[in-house]
């Protein structure tokens, strides 16, 4: 990747990328065991089989950068101008691996993240990984991630071998993250093998599109489960421009009241509010991937200023002109700063002294 000639300028806030992605190599290696089986899971070889083996000039920089948490990644951030990162473990994370795996890895991958946060306290912080396999021990990682590793979010790479959740039976999950004031970032995964085979014919199963609709699914499932009825406190971050959601959500809330009244789903039951309130309530939003003034500003109007993050979606978009098109755009200063620096200091529990050493 080429370094640009002149690095953005100052700004009198700092800013925070918050849907920035990881790898320990060790997470690799298991990766590359999955994929030798004789029965892989479609999406995940399409994702991670490809980024694994193709010599592109993207696949080697994104497999590069996520397994650093030291100066190749500070060295990308200082020639984009991004004072910190919030970052996550790499999207299928331990969501791919059995249980038992599973769980023991995901302390692994937070331990290691939090060493690197250790190392460059002013440059990053960290998510939670928890395996969704077992709600009880990702209920106690979220517990010692927050006491002991001093991270305040959880990241849920969405389905975990297909299951989502909606189903009551991960809700002990939920619990745990209400309880901690834990928001969970909602991050994209491959498709499952039920719905990714006509995108991958189409060449449209991961970032381009399959992404956005499967994790829209998700929080569209999570609304309509009653989840937020269950746990008013809980707060779910989305990617992407909130995967088109906010620019579905007049349908959304027409035709689940149309669909209430017909009675023609079991799994779809009235709710306290509309699916939009539930949006602008219990969700925030990154612009991860889309630098788009026009539906930047769209968002912020309709979650309102203070629910709407700056992100880069590290590195698997790496754009250094980004920072400078979104510098660009027609925002008050104090929507401005809170785009960038003042939503994910109070989203993530930054420490303003310790972001303010940067």
């Amino acid at each position: 990747m080429t370094h640009p000639t002149q690095r953005p300028g100052q700004a009198p806030y700092l800013r925070i990328a918050t849907e920035e992605a990881f790898c320990p190599s060790e997470m690799l290696d298991i990766y590359r065991k999955i994929l030798t089986e004789p029965q892989v899971d479609i999406g995940f070889k399409s994702l991670m089989g490809f980024y694994m083996s193709s010599p592109s000039e993207r696949a080697q920089h994104i497999m590069r950068c996520l397994v650093d948490l030291d100066q190749v990644r500070i060295g990308h951030m200082d020639d984009a101008g991004v004072d910190m990162q919030v970052i996550a473990l790499t999207s299928p994370g331990v969501q791919i691996m059995d249980r038992d795996t599973a769980v023991s890895f995901a302390k692994f991958a937070n331990d290691e993240l939090a060493e690197g946060v250790r190392r460059h306290p002013t440059r990053f912080a960290g998510m939670i990984a928890v395996a969704p396999q077992d709600p009880h021990e990702a209920a106690k990682e979220i517990e010692r991630g927050v006491n002991h590793l001093g991270m305040h979010s959880v990241v849920i790479n969405s389905h975990t071998h297909g299951e989502y959740l909606s189903d009551q039976k991960f809700w002990q999950i939920f619990e745990a993250a209400e309880a901690m004031d834990t928001p969970i970032y909602l991050h994209p995964n491959a498709m499952p093998a039920g719905m990714i085979q006509h995108f991958i014919e189409a060449g449209l199963d991961g970032a381009i599109y399959g992404f956005g609709v499967e994790t829209g699914l998700h929080a569209l499932r999570l609304i309509t489960a009653g989840v937020f009825d269950r746990f008013p406190k809980l707060q779910v971050i989305l990617g992407h421009m909130g995967e088109a959601l906010p620019f579905w959500a007049y349908r959304l809330d027409y035709m689940h009241a149309a669909t209430v009244r017909s009675n023609r789903y079991p799994s779809i039951k009235p709710l306290k509010r509309k699916p939009s309130d539930y949006l602008r309530e219990n969700f925030h939003i990154t612009n991860s991937g889309v630098a788009w003034g026009a539906a930047l500003k769209f968002t912020q109007d309709f979650m309102g200023p203070d629910r709407v993050l700056y992100a880069m979606d590290y590195p698997y978009q790496y754009v250094l002109e980004e920072v400078e098109i979104l510098e660009r755009l027609d925002m008050a200063p104090q929507v401005r700063q809170a785009f960038f620096q003042d939503n994910a200091e109070r989203l993530f529990k930054i420490p303003p002294a310790k972001s303010a050493a940067v």
